[in-house]
């Protein structure tokens, strides 16, 4: 590593520091970001919604992250004759509880890009 002339233009700065970092105590923007990104996963970790169909017969619980955390079905929706129609109901079930979750993301991580025109994180999803 070359030595410094003395010339460093960081040290410059009124201030001094790198740029964007008070030393006033002001705070940095981005760890600011950083901290309630976070925070928002996190709380979207623990947060769960639940899809329904069929009048409420099949029922999807799911994080806010999008993952399947359980299925409840009402006994008088399963019927050994009339399995598509079950088939048909947990998908549904599933696409109500994915919206759900969709809407908890955009609500939480909207709140962080406050209109900056920001695209929202995508979180890992996969496919069944």
């Amino acid at each position: 590593m070359a030595k410094g002339s003395g010339n460093n233009r960081y040290l410059r700065r009124a201030g001094g520091g790198l740029p964007g970092r008070s030393s006033m105590g002001g705070g940095n923007a981005l760890a600011q970001a950083q901290e309630l990104l976070a925070k928002a996963q996190a709380e979207l970790a623990a947060a769960t919604v639940e899809g329904t169909a069929g009048g409420g017969a099949v029922r999807v619980t799911m994080s806010g992250e999008q993952k399947i955390l359980g299925i409840r079905l009402e006994p008088e929706v399963v019927d050994p004759d009339d399995v598509e129609l079950l088939q048909d109901l947990i998908m549904a079930a599933i696409a109500d509880a994915t919206q759900k979750a969709a809407e908890l993301q955009q609500k939480s991580f909207g709140a962080i890009t406050g209109g900056l025109g920001l695209a929202r994180p995508r979180l890992a999803h996969r496919d069944a």
